[in-house]
């Protein structure tokens, strides 16, 4: 291994780092008016480039359809053949090129702006035939490529990638979109999973919640924590509203201190005030809850407090919530 080889790899990262630094310095107005056509239009914005700005153009697509800008690639040389129907002149387009002069691209921008649509050029090159046609151009110059024969795009594509993040995340603040929102669009993984499950989607309820009254005894609750597998049970007044939580360590305890199992009322051995959480709480608040106050269970209550079911940390886990 080249002794060299950590020197250039730092090199690489910095040089990246200061392309996306430097693009902060040069924003001016004309992303504004970039942001300004993304938020008007009403149809796509439809990300086009060919080679590796196509590649960053894929993510940059990706990136606005997932956070409230309807969004789609299309690759150049198929819009040639037939997918150029795919744009309307209700979209807006967003072209990458880092030397603005990519022939396939070239070709098609031309018919684009004679749809109607209106065409934002991202591009290293402001005096390119790409920039020239544009009604938004984006500069996404760089001072040099990481690469050491200054050839391999690199530099160049990180810059336009943070580029397209900083467009796409200007249009979600704009809009307004939020947590639920971001769900809607990640329904299939763990982002979708802790923003949209509710504890009252995982909790137990009914005849399978361990619930105890206040005149119950401490063997009646050993019972009770035993049948419902738990290792906790709530105890309940007679309305119903939480009065206390009896745990495996609570029982621990007592026995430590030698009571009485079956003359000893639970209410003299409960946790009172135990905490608690809404049915509508999101399942991943129950979590840092738990993890907050090092916790394995909750009783679920409703406004007025009274007991509507429980949660254990294993049922977070299977529901892939943690």
């Amino acid at each position: 291994m080249s002794p060299d080889a950590l020197r250039l790899a730092r090199e690489v990262l910095e040089i990246e780092a200061q392309a996306v630094a430097a693009l902060a310095s040069r924003l001016d107005g004309r992303f504004l008016d970039a942001l300004a056509l993304i938020l008007a239009c009403r149809g796509r914005v439809v990300v086009t480039g060919i080679g590796k700005s196509g590649q960053i153009g894929r993510k940059i697509a990706s990136t606005f359809a997932s956070t409230g800008t309807p969004s789609f690639f299309v690759h150049p040389g198929e819009a040639s053949h037939g997918d150029l129907g795919m744009i309307t002149h209700d979209d807006v387009v967003l072209a990458l090129s880092h030397s603005g002069e990519s022939d396939e691209l070239i070709t098609i921008l031309p018919l684009v702006k004679r749809l109607g649509a209106r065409l934002i050029a991202m591009t290293g090159n402001p005096g390119s035939a790409l920039a020239g046609i544009a009604d938004v151009v984006l500069d996404a110059r760089v001072e040099k490529e990481a690469c050491p024969l200054n050839l391999a795009p690199t530099a160049s594509t990180t810059a336009a990638l943070a580029l397209g993040d900083a467009l796409a995340v200007a249009a979600l603040d704009a809009r307004g979109f939020g947590h639920e929102d971001f769900a809607r669009s990640h329904p299939g993984g763990t982002i979708g999973r802790r923003l949209l499950t509710h504890v009252r989607d995982v909790m137990r309820s009914g005849d399978d919640v361990p619930v105890v009254s206040e005149g119950a005894t401490f063997a009646d609750a050993v019972l009770e924590i035993s049948k419902k597998r738990m290792g906790m049970t709530a105890v309940v007044a007679a309305d119903r509203r939480l009065a206390g939580i009896f745990t495996d360590g609570d029982l621990r305890r007592a026995f430590g201190r030698g009571i009485d199992v079956h003359a000893t009322p639970i209410a003299a051995v409960m946790t009172r005030n135990p905490r608690s959480i809404r049915p509508e709480a999101l399942a991943a608040e129950a979590v840092e809850l738990m993890e907050k106050h090092k916790t394995t269970q909750l009783p679920v209550v409703d406004p007025d407090g009274r007991l509507v079911g429980a949660l254990n940390i294993h049922d977070l886990f299977r529901a892939k919530v943690l």
